[in-house]
């Protein structure tokens, strides 16, 4: 099938751009081979066309006026398929992300005093957590580990003098080290490089290690274009150090031949390009993710987020709620990355949707929650949240400050974050468990244990938040009201209306439904 020319257009310089961005991961290699190879941009100058044909693909299907269902649809499969989103997780992988086992020594930072020091957990605590990161990661092991003390983490080296020197000596005698990991939330480009050439092994922080936990992970669409977009911030700081260095040697700020720019300059607008697509194909798909929130509340069936720190059992309770076989909880950090939904009952049968969502994660930067805001925006419109906490883990408390933070920056409606349902999971492994807050609902969802407790809580914030009401409407037999009832709302309750014909039938209803309720019944309500 012939494609329209601004398609053409759009195909054609896409296979451009993968030859640049082939040109563009070169400069991981050698500063002269960059250079060398840069040359031969300028035959591909012409990708400056690439974001022009991608605002005209846009405006064209903007300009036909449709704004239906099946077109978002069509558009979301025609722009963005399954073999292009690979192209694009594939293409310019931050150096060391995705690739290779490591062996792998891990320094923390104890911060004294300052911003930076976290006053709610322990040194000990937040090693525990980096130990655990890294052996989320198949094949990877742990060699050694250390805690050291700072009092200014924002240095290059992160230590002083002293202790910097000890630390390198202890590296070095490691056994088999192929990586660092620096416990800390980013690493600048200056002090990432820094390490990597004074320890002659890669470095990683939270950020870096994360992302390759996630890339690892990444299955759907919608989590490798999320991830794709996350590494950006990476390669642009790279981007500045590699160019650093080629401008040392002559060559970083040098004109392509032809073409009018340099080679940074070039880069740069390669990964803006990249950007552009990756965004465009992103909101796409949020289009698509809106019509499906569309279909589920035309549906009326309220929905239910559940959310809290990476590896608290989300997955579990979602499971033990809704029976749904289908789901394979694990025990490991970002086992879900992508937003899933689930069909529950409660006590009054009422049927609601539990949405589960990527769990959180203390001191990553905001670049990478913000990337996956269009799978958690689901989460702010939702009708009722629940908070599960781990409450067997030493830093639950930290864990708890760290989600409901996090949520905020997210801008969830006050309303919903009022009124969210902390759930306290994992009770039978926790010793002696005594709860201070009354509030919160004590469950083991791997046991389902106080699952009806917590079912009863879920419906009740529901009612309220949805404004349905509870109410008994009388029903005549021989009608098809029953059965619409049954179809359109929650009925609980059906009695004998004290003779052959009709029936008290208490429902749980919208305000939409009993208005059409009251429309198509009006001739045989009494």
């Amino acid at each position: 099938m012939a494609h329209p020319p601004e398609k053409s257009i759009y195909f054609s310089t896409r296979k451009r751009l993968v030859k640049l961005n082939t040109v563009l991961a070169c400069s991981a290699q050698s500063p002269e081979t960059t250079y060398g190879r840069i040359k031969s941009l300028q035959s591909f100058s012409s990708s400056r066309t690439f974001s022009v044909s991608l605002c005209k693909f846009k405006s064209k299907n903007s300009s036909t006026g449709h704004e239906s269902a099946v077109d978002d649809g069509e558009s979301e499969e025609d722009f963005i398929g399954d073999a292009e989103v690979e192209e694009l997780f594939q293409q310019q992988i931050p150096t060391g992300i995705g690739e290779e086992d490591h062996r792998v020594f891990i320094v923390h930072p104890d911060v004294k005093w300052g911003q930076k020091k976290q006053y709610l957990t322990t040194a000990d605590l937040q090693m525990e957590e980096a130990v655990g990161l890294v052996k989320t990661l198949q094949n990877w092991t742990v060699v050694d580990k250390i805690i050291i003390s700072t009092k200014m983490p924002e240095k290059k080296r992160i230590f002083g003098k002293g202790n910097f020197q000890a630390l390198t000596e202890k590296i070095r005698r490691a056994p088999g080290v192929t990586a660092v990991f620096m416990n800390i939330e980013r690493l600048s480009p200056l002090s990432e490089r820094d390490l990597q050439e004074v320890w002659g092994v890669k470095v990683f922080d939270r950020y870096s290690l994360v992302l390759h936990i996630f890339r690892r992970n990444a299955r759907t669409k919608e989590a490798k274009l999320q991830i794709s977009l996350a590494e950006i911030p990476l390669l642009k700081s790279r981007l500045k150090n590699e160019v650093a260095n080629l401008d040392q040697q002559g060559g970083g700020s040098r004109y392509i031949m032809g073409s009018g720019e340099t080679l940074y300059e070039v880069q740069q607008r390669l990964l803006k390009e990249r950007e552009l697509k990756i965004r465009s194909a992103l909101q796409q798909l949020r289009k698509k993710r809106h019509l499906l929130r569309s279909q589920r509340k035309n549906k009326d069936f309220p929905i239910i987020s559940v959310m809290g720190y990476t590896n608290c059992g989300k997955t579990t309770l979602i499971k033990a709620l809704t029976g749904d076989a289908g789901l394979q909880p694990k025990d490991q950090l970002f086992a879900t990355l992508d937003v899933t939904v689930h069909a529950g009952r409660l006590p009054s049968h009422m049927t609601v949707l539990y949405v589960d969502t990527i769990g959180f994660l203390s001191q990553l930067p905001h670049q990478l929650i913000d990337s996956f805001s269009a799978t958690l925006e689901d989460v702010a419109h939702s009708d009722l949240i629940i908070h599960v906490r781990d409450i067997s883990h030493p830093e639950t408390v930290n864990q708890k400050v760290n989600v409901l933070n996090i949520l905020k920056n997210l801008q969830i409606p006050e309303k919903l974050i009022s009124s969210i349902i902390e759930v306290h999971n994992k009770i039978d492994l926790a010793e002696g468990y005594e709860s201070n807050e009354p509030e919160a609902v004590p469950i083991s969802a791997l046991k389902e244990m106080g699952l009806e407790e917590l079912k009863q809580r879920v419906e009740e914030a529901v009612v309220k938040s949805t404004g349905k009401q509870i109410m008994t409407l009388k029903v005549q037999l021989n009608s098809p009201q029953l059965g619409w009832l049954y179809k359109e709302a929650t009925v609980e309750e059906v009695h004998d209306g004290g003779d052959d014909c009709t029936a008290n039938v208490k429902v749980i209803i919208s305000t939409a439904a009993y208005g059409r309720y009251r429309k198509l019944f009006q001739g045989v309500m009494r």
